[in-house]
């Protein structure tokens, strides 16, 4: 079977940083959220599109 170095590095990563919280979504969450505000990047957030209503003529 064909394994992808990359993606198991980061599954490896994601399940390091998830155990450091005892799985805990909302804790990871605010985590990954301080970490964010932290690094001074700007961070553009594009609000979802709604579907259109279009009529069935």
């Amino acid at each position: 079977m064909w394994k992808d170095e990359v993606l198991e590095e980061i599954y490896k990563i994601r399940e390091e940083h998830a155990k450091l919280f005892n799985y805990d979504l909302q804790a990871i969450c605010d985590d990954l959220q301080k970490k964010q505000a932290a690094s001074g990047r700007l961070i553009i957030s594009v609000p979802l599109k709604q579907p259109s209503q279009q009529s069935n003529k």
